[in-house]
């Protein structure tokens, strides 16, 4: 009588290392400082081509959390974890955002205060915000500059908002008489800007910790 043997399938042992080997990449979190006039994707099928995030981002699979207009400058965060985007994008999440903001005109309290009171847009009033005066920062020069009239003056404030709409920040000082004319991003939740030169990025390790610690959760 012949006994029956079990036989391997003929894939099973190179399955099995295919698995073994499968290197499974670390969560990592980039603070970017996108330029002025670079889109925030890493494609452009447009012609001719504008400047994208590929010109200056050298780490593969890493994405945008969130976004940032093409007209506005500074801290664009990018992850390779799935989780940590969508911890840090979605709106419900409320991650607050501080930007420098350089407004055409002096701006009044009485302006100041509708912004921290919430203002109404096309789209229904916006949040609580924390709206205050700022001197002048020092900051990179912008190409092409903010264009100069002698006859108009400009303030700066730094404006922080918990909500993601579509130019928001833009439309917001438009809303109260102030129109925008340079837009810096300088935090997201507790990742700051800091020292970072257009165009520059530092990698931040991220674990599971960080998801709490850093306000990533509900």
């Amino acid at each position: 009588m012949k006994t029956a043997r079990n036989k391997a399938k003929p894939h099973a042992s190179a399955t099995a290392k295919k698995r073994n080997a499968t290197k499974v990449e670390p969560p990592i979190l980039l603070l970017f400082n996108k330029p002025f006039d670079v889109l925030c994707q890493f494609t452009d099928n447009s012609s001719p081509k504008r400047a994208t995030l590929a010109d200056f981002i050298k780490v593969a699979d890493v994405y945008a959390a969130g976004r940032l207009d093409r007209d506005s400058e500074g801290l664009l965060l990018l992850t390779n974890c799935g989780k940590t985007q969508h911890l840090i994008s979605d709106p419900r999440h409320k991650m607050a955002k501080t930007y420098w903001v350089q407004l055409e005109g002096d701006i009044t309290d009485t302006a100041l205060q509708q912004l921290c009171d919430g203002v109404m847009l096309n789209d229904g009033p916006t949040l609580p915000a924390t709206a205050c005066r700022i001197d002048a920062p020092t900051l990179w020069p912008r190409t092409p500059p903010v264009r100069y009239r002698a006859a108009i003056p400009t303030s700066w404030i730094s404006l922080t908002i918990t909500e993601g709409r579509n130019r928001q920040v833009r439309r917001m000082t438009a809303a109260v008489g102030f129109p925008t004319l340079r837009l810096v991003r300088v935090a997201i939740g507790p990742w700051q800007l800091a020292d970072l030169a257009p165009g520059e990025y530092r990698s931040v390790a991220l674990t599971a910790d960080d998801i709490i610690t850093k306000g990533l959760g509900e």
